[in-house]
C-alpha cells in the first residue's frame, strides 16, 4: 500500500482565470472519460447556480492517472467570499497549482488565496493561462508573480518556482515561450510532468495510528452524511472502530466507519483500504463535522481544528410578514427557516447564524455579499419564502475604540471613466493605493475602503464604466472607524393601498421616477413600487384605476406610455434597500418593502430613532 504513488494538489485563482476548465481539460487528456462519453464543459461545475453564473461556489474533488502516479485535484472558488471553501481545500494538499490569467495578471484574490497557501507551507505552481489571448504578457505575469509571493512573506524554497504556459480551454501547456499567435506545446504533460516533479509525495507511515482530517462534507439520502479528508498517517479500512476528536482539547465519542471509498476521476469507488495521502470518503458516522480528526482510539492523535476567517458582513432573516406570504413558498414558519440555516452550517464553515431578541429574526453573519446571496437563492429555489434586511458590517471593539473590515478594492477600466469611478470612490471613504495604465486605454485603480462604502456599490459601477468595468475586492484589516458614509441619493415610491396595479396608474406615475413593477402585479400597502426623481419618499396610488361614466368625452383619448420597469434581481434588491426596508424573497418573486407598512406606524419609528 505504502509503495502506491499519490500526488495532491489543490488549483488556486482569481475568478474567471480559468480553474475549472483547466481542471475539465486535466481530466480529458489523462484519458478519464473514454472516447464515447458525452462530456459537457466545466464538468466541475455541478451545481444549477454555478452554471449560470459561471462561477464556482464549492470545492470539489476528482483525480486522475498520469504515467502510474494518482493525482488528486481540488477545484476552489476564486471568490473571496467563498475563502472558508479555500482553506478547507488546502488542508488536504501537498502543492498547489496557481492559475494567473497571463493579460489581467495577479489580482486581489490571487492575493488573497495565495496568502492562505504560502502560510501553510505550499510550494507553488505558476500556471500562466490564456497565454493565447492577443493582449499576453506572459513575462509580465511572471515577475508580477515573483514580487507578489515576496511582498507575501515566501521563503527562498517557494520562491523558486516553476513556470509553465498553457491555454487551458485549447488544452495545451508548455514549458517553454512561443511566438504570438501559435500552439506553444502539443497538449497538458508538460503541467502533469511538472506537478509530479514539484509537488512532494505525502509523508506518513502506513503502519502508524490512523490520523484522518475531515475537510468537507457531503450528504446522501441513502448513507446520511459523508466526511471528505485526506489521510494524514495509518490506514484506514470499512469497519474500523474509530475515534472522532474536535481537536487536542475539544470533545470526543466513538464511532464505526462503514465504507471508505476514494476518487477515480469524477466516480466514487468504494475501496478496502486507504493509506497516507489517499483523500477519501467515510460514511457511517452520523454526526461528524468538519474540522474534527478521525484517529486510533487506542492511540488518539488528534489534529488542531481548521481555522477559517471570520465573517464581515451580516444580515438579518425574518419571517415574510407581508400580506401576500404564502401563495407561493412551501416553507414560510420561523422554525423552518431555522433549521434550513441550522443545515447549512454543517457544511458552510464561513458562515454563523444566532437567534436575536425580535421573534422570527436571526442574524445570519458572513463573508460578503455573494456569499449571503447565493445562500438565500439557494433558499428560494428550494421553496423558501423570507424577508431580508439591508446588510450590515460587522464591528469590532479593540481598547475601546470601534473598528471595521478594510476591504482593498481592484478596478480595471478604460480610461474616459476613471473621474467618475474615482469620485464615487473618493465619496466612500476611498484612499487611493495605486494606479497604473496598461498602455492600451484601460487604467487599474487600486483602493483601501471601508466595506460599508461597497454595499451597493456594484450596481454604480456597472452604470459609471457603461458595463465595461471589472471589479473585485478582497477583506484586508479591521482600522478604526472612518465616519459617516452617504446613503442612497433618491427616494421611493410606496403603494398606500393593497390591490392590483393598472397601466392607468403606471401611466399617471411614469413621471414620479422609475418603477420596479408592471401592470397586474400585486401591491400592498407599504410595499415600495418604484424609485422616486427627488430625494425624499412619496407615498402614491398605485391601484387607480380610470372612472369609467357612460357618457361620451370628446378629446382625443391618449394611449399610455410607459417606461419599461427597472427588473429587480436578488443582489439589486439586497444592494438597493435602506435600514427601514426589507426585501421580500420568494420562490417566484423578489419585492421591496417598508419595514413598517402602515405610513402612521412609519412616523412614529421615524420620530423614535430621530
Amino acid at each position: 500500500m505504502s509503495n502506491k504513488q499519490i500526488r495532491n494538489i489543490a488549483i488556486i485563482a482569481h475568478v474567471d482565470h480559468g480553474k475549472t476548465t483547466m481542471v475539465d481539460q486535466l481530466l480529458r487528456q489523462s484519458g478519464t472519460f473514454a472516447e464515447h462519453e458525452k462530456v459537457v464543459d466545466t464538468v466541475m461545475d455541478n451545481n444549477a447556480i454555478e452554471r449560470e453564473r459561471g462561477i464556482t461556489i464549492l470545492a470539489k474533488n476528482c483525480a486522475v492517472s498520469w504515467k502510474g502516479t494518482h493525482i488528486n485535484i481540488v477545484d476552489t472558488p476564486g471568490h473571496a467570499d467563498f475563502g472558508g471553501e479555500v482553506e478547507r481545500a488546502l488542508s488536504m494538499v501537498d502543492g498547489v497549482v496557481l492559475l494567473i490569467d497571463a493579460q489581467e495578471g495577479p489580482m486581489p484574490q490571487t492575493r488573497f488565496v495565495t496568502k492562505k497557501a504560502l502560510a501553510l507551507g505550499l510550494r507553488p505552481i505558476l500556471v500562466v493561462n490564456k497565454v493565447d489571448k492577443p493582449g499576453a504578457r506572459p513575462q509580465y505575469v511572471v515577475d508580477a508573480a515573483f514580487d507578489l509571493f515576496d511582498k507575501l512573506g515566501a521563503t527562498d524554497e517557494q520562491l523558486d518556482f516553476p513556470v509553465v504556459y498553457a491555454s487551458g480551454i485549447n488544452g495545451w501547456s508548455s514549458m517553454e515561450e512561443g511566438g504570438q499567435g501559435e500552439q506553444w506545446g502539443p497538449d497538458m504533460s508538460a503541467l502533469f510532468d511538472t506537478i509530479l516533479a514539484h509537488v512532494p509525495p505525502h509523508e506518513g507511515e502506513a503502519d502508524a495510528p490512523l490520523q484522518l482530517q475531515i475537510s468537507a462534507i457531503d450528504f446522501s439520502t441513502f448513507v446520511g452524511r459523508i466526511g471528505v479528508g485526506r489521510v494524514n498517517a495509518g490506514t484506514v479500512k470499512p469497519g474500523m472502530d474509530v475515534l472522532v476528536m474536535e481537536g487536542p482539547d475539544g470533545a470526543s465519542y466513538k464511532g464505526r466507519i462503514n465504507q471508505v471509498l476514494t476518487f477515480q476521476g469524477l466516480e466514487r469507488v468504494q475501496v478496502t483500504q486507504a493509506g497516507p495521502g489517499d483523500i477519501v470518503l467515510i460514511n457511517g458516522i452520523a454526526d461528524i463535522s468538519i474540522g474534527v480528526t478521525v484517529t486510533d482510539p487506542l492511540q488518539p492523535a488528534p489534529l488542531p481544528m481548521l481555522k477559517v476567517d471570520e465573517p464581515t458582513l451580516t444580515m438579518n432573516f425574518c419571517v415574510n410578514t407581508s400580506p401576500l406570504a404564502g401563495r407561493e413558498g412551501k416553507y414560510v414558519t420561523s422554525r423552518q427557516i431555522w433549521d434550513r440555516l441550522q443545515k447549512e452550517l454543517q457544511h458552510n464553515v464561513a458562515l454563523r447564524v444566532r437567534e436575536t431578541d425580535e421573534e422570527g429574526v436571526f442574524e445570519v453573519m458572513g463573508r460578503g455579499e455573494l456569499h449571503l446571496t447565493i445562500l438565500l437563492e439557494n433558499m428560494r429555489r428550494e421553496g423558501y419564502e423570507m424577508a431580508v434586511s439591508k446588510p450590515r458590517v460587522v464591528f469590532r471593539d479593540v481598547g475601546g475604540e470601534r473598528h471595521e473590515p478594510i476591504e482593498l478594492v481592484t478596478a480595471d477600466i478604460e480610461e474616459q471613466h476613471q473621474g467618475g469611478v474615482m469620485q464615487a470612490l473618493g465619496e466612500r471613504r476611498g484612499d487611493l493605493v495605486n494606479m497604473e495604465p496598461d498602455g492600451r486605454g484601460r487604467v487599474r485603480l487600486e483602493y483601501r475602503i471601508p466595506a460599508r462604502g461597497l454595499i451597493g456599490f456594484s450596481n454604480e459601477f456597472l452604470n459609471l464604466t457603461r458595463g465595461s468595468g471589472l471589479i473585485s475586492n478582497i477583506f484586508d484589516s479591521y482600522e478604526p472607524y472612518k465616519g459617516e458614509i452617504a446613503g442612497r441619493k433618491n427616494g421611493v415610491l410606496i403603494s398606500m393601498d393593497d390591490g392590483e396595479i393598472f397601466n392607468y396608474a403606471l401611466g399617471k406615475l411614469d413621471d414620479r421616477g422609475r418603477m420596479f413593477v408592471r401592470a397586474n402585479d400585486p401591491v400592498y400597502e407599504g410595499m415600495i413600487v418604484g424609485i422616486h426623481s427627488r430625494d425624499n419618499d412619496l407615498v402614491v396610488n398605485a391601484t387607480r384605476t380610470k372612472q369609467l361614466t357612460n357618457f361620451r368625452v370628446s378629446g382625443k383619448e391618449d394611449a399610455i406610455k410607459i417606461t419599461p420597469p427597472i427588473t429587480l434581481t436578488l443582489e439589486y434588491g439586497v444592494e438597493f434597500v435602506e435600514d427601514d426596508e426589507l426585501v421580500e424573497i420568494t420562490p417566484k418573486s423578489i419585492r421591496l418593502r417598508k419595514r413598517f407598512l402602515k405610513e402612521h406606524e412609519r412616523k412614529r419609528a421615524g420620530r423614535d430613532t430621530a
